[in-house]
């Protein structure tokens, strides 16, 4: 009686605690096998040099994939081409999520093209994870919870910026040259708020420039004429490298503050021309694979064999394949630390509570914290100066401190 009575206990123990260990919550998207993961990327258009960003993060994924997934799953990693048009990234979107069913969007690359399904996404509460923007509506846990950046808040960038002039160039004449959309007016928000009274003396010209348009040859003129000594560069890669190309041309040799997402040394600071790009500042917070301080750092180590053999035929020394790397590693953090619960709520639960996490390519000393209230992914920044081959950092860690006044 005694022994049928234990055998009785311990089938009633596994019968309880057999849900608690075996139990798994899905969403559309996620099964025993396999996570879907939706993307858009401008592999055509305007903007097409950040298709090589797409192209790393879908052979990360391989990768993972090879070594037996994330607990257990493959990763689906389901990626169109947006071309940098609102339009095609909300007919692809749609797509994404009501014919392919995804789990979740990752990584949609750009301001306009993100803004135009933010609504869309969170109305459907359906998570935007990691948008390749650092517009501030982006990290608004308030009016979008379901949408996260991966990039600096522009705004930050541009506070970092402010500090770096009124310091170092406090009697300087700023022109600006800027995208007239989100991704272009936050920066110059930001740089205008933190100079202060300062920004209506210091600021002399500001010439903003469509996506559609064919060169910024004009808008450089007038901001030369302007008599600008500092020039405030808030570009895209394509227009990065024509304004590069038209300041040496018109013999004009501003003080350069390039903003960090034109500043792949590839795309951008060798087709403008080495010596054109010589000098040029900018910010970072991630390592150069041109950078020979990290030649025998774990991290680059990986990252570099990752590309010889997942992408031998791409540049391993882009920022743009370093990013892809960086955003990849992190969004398979996020899937581990979501377990079996792949419902998406859980994973806005777990993007939002990051704790101390540092990737490959993260630069000494910084670290990802992220909080129901802070959106935030990257705060800090280090500052960097281009020698002619290559990004060399300098200065310290900074962090924005900047507080805008409220009523």
């Amino acid at each position: 009686m005694n022994s049928r009575l234990l055998g009785w206990t311990l089938a009633g123990v596994v019968a309880f605690a057999a849900p608690a260990f075996a139990q798994k919550k899905y969403d559309s998207g996620a099964t025993d096998t396999e996570v879907k993961i939706g993307h858009t990327n401008p592999y055509s258009g305007p903007a097409s040099a950040y298709g090589q960003v797409g192209k790393t993060q879908a052979a990360y994924f391989r990768m993972i994939n090879d070594n037996g997934g994330v607990n257990g799953r493959k990763i689906n990693f389901i990626s169109y081409d947006d071309a940098y048009n609102p339009p095609k990234a909300v007919e692809q979107t749609r797509k994404l999520v009501e014919s392919d069913e995804v789990l979740f969007l990752f990584q949609g690359l750009g301001t306009a093209a993100q803004s135009s399904v933010q609504k869309y996404l969170n109305n459907k509460k359906i998570p935007q994870l990691f948008v390749s923007s650092g517009a501030t509506r982006f990290t608004d846990p308030k009016t979008y919870p379901w949408t996260m950046a991966f990039n600096p808040n522009y705004q930050s960038e541009g506070h970092i910026y402010a500090q770096l002039i009124l310091k170092s160039y406090p009697n300087a004449k700023i022109g600006i040259l800027y995208q007239n959309d989100d991704f272009g007016k936050d920066y110059v928000i930001g740089l205008k708020d933190a100079l202060g009274d300062k920004a209506k003396t210091m600021i002399v010209a500001e010439a903003p420039y469509e996506v559609s348009d064919p060169t910024v040859d004009s808008q450089m003129v007038k901001l030369k004429a302007s008599g600008a000594d500092l020039f405030f560069n808030v570009t895209t890669p394509k227009f990065a490298a024509q304004s590069i190309k038209k300041a040496a041309e018109m013999g004009w040799k501003p003080v350069h503050l390039l903003n960090i997402n034109a500043t792949a040394v590839g795309q951008v600071m060798i087709p403008a021309g080495p010596e054109n790009s010589k000098g040029t500042i900018s910010v970072n917070y991630g390592k150069d694979p041109l950078d020979p301080q990290w030649a025998n750092d774990a991290g680059m180590k990986r990252y570099k064999a990752f590309m010889a053999k997942y992408l031998p035929e791409l540049d391993a020394n882009s920022g743009l394949s370093a990013y892809g790397y960086s955003t990849s590693e992190l969004m398979v953090h996020v899937l581990k630390q979501a377990g079996d619960e792949l419902t998406r709520a859980n994973l806005m639960k777990q993007a939002t509570n990051i704790k101390g996490f540092t990737g490959d390519l993260a630069l000494p000393g910084m670290k990802i914290f992220t909080a129901p209230d802070d959106y935030r992914v990257n705060k800090q920044f280090q500052l960097m100066k281009f020698s002619g081959e290559r990004w060399e950092l300098f200065g310290e860690l900074l962090t924005d401190t900047f507080k805008k006044a409220t009523n």
